[in-house]
């Protein structure tokens, strides 16, 4: 009998995150004081839990607004889950517009601190940047600003750098979308390289004749809940069997379901999580994560004296920079 356990790139148990909705920025910095004053709850992922392995090539499908980026935000590390297990065997490259560059340095400064980021050293830096630069075809603009560049400029800096790092798990989120269509196809050359190495990756598009030539199995995230992750066939005619349906409602029909699928993301809880994976079978620890499911309220109010002391804190700084200008 076999009991070496099997080795994932990605596993994730019952993730979840949950947004505070604020009327204004006054009562956002009034909960960090008093606790959780928000006007409402948005539950942007409820309970995602799925395995990834090893060159697998996981196409994720959705309508707008379906949790597909904040998924792609915590897989990343820009955002923590608000509850659920996640654990990641490798590095994670994202290739998205705008991501991770700083618009007030240029293309080639960029490119820098990027490779800086990733522990390269200054020699492999200068080694590898001809090549960089080379890829991204942005020639004389490489040493313009990266806030004077159009959208597919971004994202052929972006995709230049971080496809160059080689990394284990690979995401890429609609930045093929932009741009001109000589470096898409260089750049789905480039996709093709990395799958045909058994990378693993993560594939946004609302293509889906691009999502059925690049992958081999499909995530389809619809308000928050995972509808379906499995065969790249069965999930796509799926999905595209909804999305036909939803567009052959009338504009009232349509409004009525979408705003009921919004109403449910803000009502939930995880106490009906918990229910759903005991009724399931599942284990109820599995729902807990970096935050205990019993304890969560939201933003926890600091102790009074905590925040007095930061608040005289700030102000002696604040007059003893004044006094030192004096």
């Amino acid at each position: 009998m076999d009991n070496t356990k099997k080795q994932y790139m990605v596993s994730a148990r019952s993730i979840t995150k949950n947004f505070q909705l604020y009327a204004n920025q006054s009562e956002k910095l009034k909960s960090t004081f008093l606790g959780n004053t928000a006007d409402a709850n948005f539950w942007a992922l409820r309970g995602l839990s799925f395995d990834v392995e090893p060159g697998d090539v996981v196409g994720i499908v959705g309508t707008n607004g379906s949790g597909k980026s904040t998924l792609l935000n915590i897989l990343s590390g820009v955002i923590p889950q608000t509850s659920g297990t996640l654990e990641l065997n490798g590095s994670i490259g994202v290739v998205a517009i705008n991501e991770g560059l700083n618009w007030d340095l240029t293309g080639r400064e960029n490119i820098r601190l990027k490779q800086l980021m990733m522990g390269k050293t200054n020699k492999e830096i200068d080694e590898a940047m001809p090549d960089i630069i080379e890829f991204s075809e942005l020639g004389e603009f490489i040493d313009q600003p990266v806030k004077d560049y159009s959208n597919g400029m971004r994202a052929k800096l972006g995709f230049s750098i971080v496809t160059h790092n080689d990394p284990d798990i690979l995401i890429v989120d609609e930045a093929l979308s932009v741009g001109d269509s000589n470096f898409s196809n260089k750049a789905l050359s480039k996709i093709r390289e990395f799958i045909a190495e058994k990378k693993t990756i993560f594939f946004v598009s609302h293509d889906l004749e691009q999502v059925r030539e690049f992958t081999n199995k499909v995530m389809w995230i619809q308000y928050g809940e995972m509808r379906d992750f499995g065969p790249m066939k069965q999930v796509t005619d799926e999905y595209e069997t909804f999305v036909k349906d939803l567009n052959a409602m009338s504009d009232e029909e349509r409004d009525t379901f979408v705003s009921n699928q919004k109403h449910n993301q803000q009502i939930f809880t995880l106490a009906q999580l918990q229910d759903k994976l005991s009724l399931n079978g599942h284990n109820k620890e599995d729902v807990e994560a970096r935050t205990a499911i019993r304890s969560f309220q939201g933003f926890k109010a600091i102790p009074l004296y905590t925040a007095l002391t930061v608040l005289f804190g700030l102000m002696a700084l604040v007059v003893y920079n004044y006094l030192l200008k004096g």
